[in-house]
């Protein structure tokens, strides 16, 4: 089993606001990135700390370690989408993420300037 993000993970994350591996446009109200994670690969502990939504791209598996210490087993459907409407700099949360599946990973996040 994986262990908890460390302290020192949890504050470089605070000033991580890379959510994907490539943004790929960028307007005044607004970003869009990719996220491609190969099996095995981990996106770095990084802050959402303002309103965003993801869709998933491909079947998949990962596992998130959050900045609160939970860690989540997570299995995705090409298609799924979440939204996290209210999320503000009080309200952010940090988290991590490792495919730990057998293909890419592939996502497409917008997030949101308020």
């Amino acid at each position: 089993m994986s262990r908890p993000l460390s302290a020192r993970e949890i504050d470089q994350a605070r000033g991580n606001n890379r959510i994907g591996t490539r943004l790929v446009a960028e307007t005044g109200n607004m970003k869009i990135w990719h996220l491609r994670l190969a099996p095995g690969e981990t996106l770095a502990a990084h802050r959402h700390d303002r309103p965003y939504f993801w869709t998933v791209l491909t079947d998949g598996k990962a596992r998130s370690r959050h900045g609160d210490g939970r860690i989540e087993d997570v299995t995705y459907a090409n298609g799924q989408t979440q939204h996290f409407p209210d999320l503000t700099p009080d309200n952010a949360f940090v988290h991590d993420l490792t495919n730990t599946g057998d293909a890419e990973l592939v996502f497409v996040t917008i997030e949101f300037d308020c």
